[in-house]
């Protein structure tokens, strides 16, 4: 299975370089399963900072949290505590931390008084649970085991996060730049649509996803009915 722009030889070698971080992490007594809410409370952080429209401190926020998210991993695999309840934590507070991200930016939008971003960010939230929701129905009816399904599609969440930060950090740059003219000669503001770009290419990557992950569902099912 393959289409997603992060390949498994990438994650792999990512991870391998990483490794030795989870250690140092390991011996500082932390828990993988309080990584994992730190980890949430860094995307909290990041969805209050859009919320009063801190753009440029919301993308390092961002980025800085999906950065921090492997750690939770590789410290329970440095100690040996690898579960599955873990990963459930993982999952749950990964999805949790995105969802309130984009509600952060909506409530920021929302204070610009246009309505363009926040429907981007409604439609970008909405997609990017479904490649989420996907990934684990099809995993929980035996389709792609393991972490198959995490290499189908063109933005699994390391993408999404990447975009969106990108999105955000050029909005934060932007911010108080001087404003394009829009329909009917209305002024409108340059970070509005730096995020606007970066929530509309979301939406649509984050559906081409599902759809690419409902495919290859359907074609396994296909083959094991044959």
């Amino acid at each position: 299975m393959s289409g997603s722009l992060v390949s498994p030889e990438l994650r792999a070698r990512i991870r391998a370089m990483a490794e030795p971080l989870g250690g140092a992490i390991a011996r500082t007594g932390l828990t993988p399963n309080q990584l994992t809410v730190i980890g949430f409370l860094i995307a909290c952080v990041a969805a209050v900072a859009a919320a009063a429209q801190a753009w440029l401190l919301a993308g390092f926020l961002v980025i800085f949290g999906g950065v921090f998210d492997m750690f939770d991993g590789l410290v329970a695999r440095a100690t040996g505590r690898v579960s599955k309840a873990g990963a459930f934590l993982d999952s749950t507070f990964d999805r949790w931390g995105e969802g309130v991200v984009y509600l952060g930016i909506t409530w920021g939008a929302m204070e610009l008084g246009l309505t363009r971003p926040v429907i981007l960010a409604a439609a970008a939230m909405t997609s990017a649970f479904m490649v989420s929701y996907t990934r684990a129905r099809a995993e929980s009816l035996g389709f792609a085991p393991g972490k198959g399904m995490a290499n189908v599609g063109l933005a699994p969440r390391e993408v999404r996060l990447v975009i969106l930060t990108l999105g955000l950090v050029i909005a934060g740059v932007l911010t108080g730049a001087q404003p394009t003219d829009g329909a009917g000669g209305m002024a409108y503001p340059l970070n509005a649509l730096a995020l606007e770009g970066s929530l509309g290419l979301i939406a649509v990557l984050a559906t081409i996803t599902t759809v690419q992950r409902i495919v290859v569902t359907l074609r396994q099912a296909a083959s094991h009915q044959g």
